[in-house]
């Protein structure tokens, strides 16, 4: 798959699905195979459990997770004794899971293994950055459930998207929902000098001047938007909101008569929580949304087939959802010895 050598243009990699059950071990296992064929180390880690050998919504059968000689990985210190390959403990972290230590070890003998790991993106982080100052060139996370946090710019370097029946059986439904996720990862990014000015500010609603000063909106909550007299706008029409946004404050400016002048900034595309609808609601009437920094996503990568039993033509979806995003969308279950 070409994406591999995109892949290897960065030090960190999280796999993130739409859905549960949307083939990220599937895509993991292919990863990590090639990775061992071409000599590239590497570590393994995941937020949440991951590798486990049933399903523990649908009681189907899953894939494990499977490591090669030399790969460093981190997982709990019970799924540590669980192990099925030989390795040895380098580092154990003193503080705690709900499933004890987390243990970072060297596979000597390779095998599989359930992978237990960060318990949030902060630890997640500074296991990151860990193994980049012993040199270890790709440090890849598996996310359980559908973490898209996990993809934000400032946990990973670059990201690949698992998709499939299991997010919709219809073809067009999938295709939506895939196609809105990758328009939200693609927001542009803003320029270099506020997203110097506005990456240290962790919470709250800014308004930015014309002359580029940063204004503190003092503002509680957005949900105290058209509750209380509070002209948002009175620095201009250019706003930054550090955490989360919902489909509130997308409605609230998209209601205003000045719409089409103003811009939200958010953090990352993982900061966005709204729904489709209100999204193109914003757009159609010409508000902007920029983020400080883009998700860099290599690869989308397609799961056919859902644990009730749907079923998608492999290469009919992954053509229809290719023209749709504009992206190569591969099936790496498809690819010869994967």
């Amino acid at each position: 798959m070409p994406f591999l050598n995109e892949i290897l243009k960065h030090r960190s990699l999280s796999i993130v699905g739409l859905e549960k059950n949307t083939g990220k071990t599937v895509c993991l296992n292919y990863i990590l195979a090639r990775l061992n064929q071409m000599g590239v180390e590497c570590a393994v880690t995941s937020i949440g459990v991951d590798g486990e050998q049933t399903d523990a919504v649908y009681g189907s059968a899953k894939p494990e997770i499977t490591l090669y000689e030399r790969m460093l990985f981190i997982t709990s210190e019970k799924h540590y004794r669980q192990r099925q390959l030989v390795s040895e403990i380098t580092a154990v972290d003193p503080r705690r899971t709900s499933l004890g230590r987390l243990v970072t070890a060297r596979v000597i003998c390779g095998g599989k293994v359930l992978l237990s790991g960060a318990a949030s993106t902060g630890m997640l982080r500074s296991q990151i950055e860990e193994f980049g100052r012993q040199h270890v060139p790709l440090t890849i996370v598996d996310g359980a459930l559908s973490r898209l946090s996990l993809a934000s710019p400032t946990v990973t370097e670059a990201m690949v998207l698992a998709t499939g029946a299991a997010v919709s059986p219809n073809i067009s439904q999938l295709i939506s929902k895939t196609r809105y996720v990758c328009r939200l990862i693609a927001l542009d990014e803003v320029e270099p000098t506020l997203q110097q000015q506005l990456s240290p500010i962790e919470k709250g609603l800014w308004g930015i001047g014309s002359d580029g000063e940063v204004h503190d909106l003092e503002l509680q909550s957005v949900f105290l938007l058209g509750k209380k007299e509070c002209n948002i706008f009175r620095f201009g029409t250019t706003l930054f909101a550090a955490g989360a946004v919902s489909d509130h404050l997308l409605k609230y400016l998209a209601s205003q008569k000045n719409i089409s002048d103003i811009r939200l900034i958010v953090r990352d595309f993982t900061k966005l929580f709204v729904s489709p609808e209100v999204y193109a609601d914003y757009c159609r009437r010409g508000g902007q949304l920029q983020v400080l920094q883009r998700s860099n996503l290599v690869a989308v990568c397609l799961n056919p087939t859902s644990p009730q039993g749907y079923n998608l033509h492999s290469e009919t979806a992954c053509a229809a959802l290719s023209e749709a995003l504009q992206l190569p969308v591969y099936d790496v279950r498809k690819v010869k010895g994967s």
